[in-house]
């Protein structure tokens, strides 16, 4: 195999890993059944994270989800940064990997390139959630509130440490600045 050859391989191999990551689902996580889009529009206060470098430093985090024309769902997420001591925003847009009524998403901010957005538990008043991306390295829990019940955070919790999520280094979001 010359050069030019390898290249184009290791270029689609490379492709279709990209391809196939943006929709994957961690390992025995199943994403929630009967899932109601339009009940879970609205705005989200982001609870506890695994932390990552595009959030890092971020307090007062909230998601707002609102229905486009075309049946995808605009993504607005904005916090505060402690370090710059500013508030950022994120608009990407999210669309339904399979079935509307299951809760497997993939969401973008950066043009083409899309992550797993998977809500693994939702209360049946859609009040929380516990959310994850393509991997146990992303992990937030959600509310529609800027506090969540102890108990119903402990639940969580240990929900996703059953799940494999390193719940060590789950960390809290203040919320003083709304």
């Amino acid at each position: 195999m010359n050069a030019i050859s390898q290249l184009r391989t290791l270029t689609f191999t490379l492709a279709c890993l990209l391809l196939s990551s943006c929709s994957s689902i961690p390992e025995g996580v199943t994403p929630v059944q009967n899932f109601e889009a339009q009940r879970y529009l609205g705005k989200w206060y982001e609870i506890a994270r695994l932390d990552h470098r595009f959030e890092r430093n971020m307090q007062d985090v909230t998601a707002d989800y609102r229905l486009n024309k075309d049946g995808s769902i605009e993504v607005l997420n904005r916090g505060y940064n402690t370090k710059n001591q500013q508030w950022d925003e994120a608009k990407g847009k999210a669309k339904f990997v399979a079935a509307r009524d299951v809760g497997h998403l993939k969401v973008s901010f950066f043009g083409p390139f899309y992550g797993s957005y998977i809500v693994a538990e939702l209360a049946d008043d859609y009040s929380y959630a516990l959310v994850t991306g393509p991997n146990t390295d992303y992990l937030w829990i959600l509310a529609r509130t800027p506090a969540l019940n102890d108990t119903v955070y402990s639940s969580l919790i240990q929900k996703a440490e059953r799940l494999g999520f390193d719940t060590e280094a789950v960390i809290k979001v203040e919320h003083s600045r709304l």
